[in-house]
């Protein structure tokens, strides 16, 4: 197919992007990025105000403000592949901070359900990412965003863990848990204690090529999840859903002073000698 043969909705340098629709004045700077559609209403609950922007497939879009700080949301379905959809389109309209926004599987023993994980770096088991670097490259969230979101647990006196998320392609093979009939993939009986055994602290389908997308454009990307079940205790409930929405609508509004002091401060990065206060 030639570029004479596309259609203008279907151009990827359109103004209104293909598969999200939406154009740069539909979002702000900063986008959290829900799996579940659904979980959308959920995020802006905690806003000040907002105003649906689009609607198409699993991509859901909302924007609005909180603490008069400029927010957007965007769901982007289960895995992977949708979920670089959503960066790379968000990106093209001008978007520059990315968060996501989901639930997770933990698998060390001392983190319970309703926990927050905070993802530091990502085990890159999902496919997508392959397609656009090295498999040696790097999934890591940037410090920015990590700080916020630490800031943002800690001020709401949420229970939170940092460090090493697993994406995988697959809820049940690519997670080391049986598939139809019993089907066990190569490897899965030691998955989750090989990535135990490693630090690893959760596992989850998204994380990694968000990460690795916002560094190869140099961009802004950061996780936080809800942990919905202990593969190591066997526990397993869905609660604290709200928990990560919140903590991650705090840290964009903590990104934007974060982003006013260096500017005030002259400073290219946050580091440790500014204050929030």
């Amino acid at each position: 197919m030639t570029g004479a043969d596309i259609d203008d909705s279907e151009d990827p340098n359109a103004d209104i992007q293909y598969h999200l629709e939406v154009g740069p004045e539909d979002v702000a700077d900063t986008v959290l990025l829900p799996g579940n559609p659904e979980r959308l209403e959920k995020i802006v609950a905690f806003w000040d105000d907002h105003e649906i922007a689009a609607r198409h497939r699993e991509y859901r879009t909302a924007t609005g403000t909180y603490e008069e700080t400029p927010i957007s949301v965007t769901s982007t379905g289960i895995g992977s592949p949708s979920a670089a959809i959503a960066v790379e389109e968000l990106a093209r309209v001008g978007c520059d901070t990315f968060v996501r926004v989901g639930s997770c599987g933990a698998i060390q023993p001392e983190m319970d359900v309703g926990d927050l994980v905070i993802t530091t770096g990502a085990v890159r088991q999902e496919g997508t990412s392959d397609e656009y670097v090295r498999e040696d490259y790097p999934a890591t969230a940037d410090q920015e965003v990590v700080s916020a979101l630490v800031a943002a647990a800690e001020r709401l006196g949420y229970d939170y863990h940092t460090g090493v998320t697993m994406s995988a392609d697959s809820f049940y093979a690519g997670q080391g848990r049986p598939g139809f009939e019993g089907f066990e993939a190569a490897g899965s009986e030691t998955l989750v204690e090989d990535l135990k055994e490693a630090n690893v602290k959760n596992i989850e389908m998204e994380a990694s090529v968000i990460l690795t997308l916002a560094n190869l454009y140099g961009l802004r990307a950061g996780a936080v999840c809800t942990v919905y079940a202990n593969r190591e205790t066997g526990e397993f409930r869905t609660e604290g859903e709200s928990r990560a929405a919140e903590t991650a609508t705090l840290a964009t509004h903590l990104l934007a002073k974060m982003d006013r002091i260096k500017r005030e401060a002259g400073a290219d990065r946050w580091h440790a000698g500014l204050s929030l206060e």
